[in-house]
């Protein structure tokens, strides 16, 4: 008996579903109360146990800032060589920037993929905002400009006053915070890439 040409694009979903969960470094928790699905369907899914109905495939892809096709894809070309965000469209920002983060609004800007490692955020960090007490080391860098007010980042011990128009790029391997001491927000976009 042949296997039917839909069969090989199911048994993709549950794999893209859950390379898409990892290039954002959400786990598995933080997936479903993003999408408004249980963590045990999510499993299921990455799994192959179960196939997605349209409604949750839907939350899901909107969770991790894909178009549905990027899971149903059979085409066999080549991906577009560069992504478009367009200024109405907002993608969710990856789990792990700033798990414990105070006094912030985040919002995506670019998502890792395959072919693209980098990951953008645009952040407004009211007074007294910060990174809080773990910022996770990881291999990577991240490159930070701030557009309006004063950030103030200590890495490795050293402490950098980051003014509007500046920016200051380190490796995340290294201890690294950040906290707003002024009296107006600080607006300001991370640009984060992992080893």
């Amino acid at each position: 008996m042949s296997t039917p040409s839909w069969e090989p694009i199911v048994d993709a979903i549950g794999p893209k579903v859950r390379a898409a969960r990892s290039r954002l470094g959400l786990s598995l928790q933080q997936l479903a109360a993003r999408a408004d699905v249980s963590a045990a369907a999510v499993h299921k899914v990455e799994r192959g146990d179960m196939v997605p109905t349209i409604t949750t495939l839907l939350k899901l892809a909107g969770a991790l800032g894909q178009p549905v096709s990027a899971f149903v894809d059979d085409s066999g070309s080549e991906p577009p060589a560069a992504v478009l965000v367009k200024a109405g469209q907002r993608l969710p920002p990856p789990g792990e920037w700033a798990p414990a983060a105070l006094g912030i609004r985040v919002e995506g800007r670019a998502t890792a993929s395959d072919a693209l490692h980098a990951t953008a955020v645009e952040v407004t960090v009211e007074p007294g905002g910060q990174s809080g007490d773990t910022r996770p080391r990881r291999p990577g860098e991240e490159l930070v400009l701030v557009h309006e007010g004063t950030l103030t980042v200590e890495v490795a011990g050293e402490t950098y006053e980051v003014e509007a128009g500046d920016t200051v790029h380190y490796p995340t391997d290294r201890g690294h915070s950040w906290h707003n001491r002024g009296d107006g927000p600080v607006r300001a976009t991370w640009v984060v890439l992992r080893g």
